[in-house]
């Protein structure tokens, strides 16, 4: 793998194809089978991750008959990439669900949203990065180094609650008036004749923020595995549309994988060393989605061993999400 000029195998009509099948997805996932204001179980999320996984499974089988098994492990390999440390999100999506006190049944309203704004902002993200990439070489390098000294970062930090009433939420509440309790599923409520911004808003608030800042680590990341806009676009895109349907089948579990930050670090510092050492060893890519399969699977396994050793040992108390 070249950190030369970029090459792409997205047409224009690949791209505007691909974009409105997302649209077309979404819509279908929000206004026809999830319209009804419910709990998700963890039957109906496992069934809903599976149809994902298998949608993005066709798209790569459908990349591979066209433009060959290269391009398709490239795919294959920035998906898993992203599915993976997607996986901390989940964490820090848990604890501002439980600060905002959200109710389960609403959560997957507020996620829909989270995940359209995640794909025009990871949008924005990969176009801005392809630019630079093309325009300037060495930000591949700059782009390895952030992921070393972030994959060192994720395996120092402690694990603790976060405080989500930071510096953005207080900044809504300076602009908009905030109800002290929800209203159901509404995101917006009348009340003494003034608009006012529920505790859902501020939930998709800080959610949107947090996937930025996960943007910044897995976009470069993606970016050690191909160069292909296209390819680090719909992987990407492919990954978070699958991340609420993974949330809830998770979410009884998120705070027992103890070991796996220590996997996902060891992913980021394997990428950005790759990103670094692309002109003294080449990776191949077959070898690359073994070793991060390896790293996040191994981490998920100890972590599972773990909780079953020493049931309850890593889980922090937590709230009820409920008025």
């Amino acid at each position: 793998m070249s950190t030369g000029r970029l090459h792409s195998i997205g047409t224009p009509l690949m791209w505007v194809g691909f974009i409105a099948l997302v649209l077309v997805f979404l819509a279908l996932d929000l206004g026809v089978f999830n319209r009804k204001t419910r709990e998700i179980s963890p039957l109906r999320a496992a069934t809903w991750s599976g149809i994902w996984i298998l949608l993005s499974a066709c798209f790569g089988t459908g990349i591979a008959l066209a433009h060959g098994p290269h391009v398709a492990l490239e795919f294959a390999s920035g998906y898993v990439l992203e599915k993976a440390l997607a996986v901390d999100n989940l964490f820090v999506i848990a604890l501002l669900f439980d600060h905002f006190r959200v109710e389960r049944r609403y959560q997957h309203r507020v996620l829909y949203w989270g995940i359209l704004g995640a794909l025009i902002t990871r949008g924005a993200f990969i176009g801005v990065g392809t630019a630079l990439i093309a325009r300037f070489s060495w930000v591949l390098y700059a782009f390895g180094a952030l992921l070393v000294v972030a994959g060192v970062h994720v395996a120092l930090k402690h694990e603790e609650e976060a405080r989500p009433e930071g510096l953005v939420v207080r900044l809504v509440r300076r602009i908009v008036p905030v109800t002290r309790r929800a209203a159901g599923a509404a995101f917006w409520v009348i009340e003494r004749h003034h608009l006012k911004a529920t505790p859902l808003v501020l939930a998709l608030i800080t959610i949107e923020v947090s996937d930025v800042v996960f943007a910044v680590d897995s976009i470069p990341a993606v970016f050690a595995v191909t160069r292909d806009p296209f390819i680090v676009f719909s992987s990407n895109i492919c990954a978070v549309l699958g991340m609420r349907s993974l949330y809830f089948l998770l979410a009884h579990v998120i705070d027992r994988f103890y070991y796996l930050k220590f996997g996902l670090a060891a992913v980021l510092c394997f990428v950005g060393l790759r990103l670094l050492l692309a002109h003294v060893v080449e990776v191949p890519i077959l070898i690359s989605l073994g070793i991060i399969v390896l790293l996040v699977g191994t981490s998920m396994a100890f972590s599972w061993l773990e909780a079953r050793a020493h049931p309850g040992r890593h889980v922090p108390p937590r709230r009820t999400a409920t008025h």
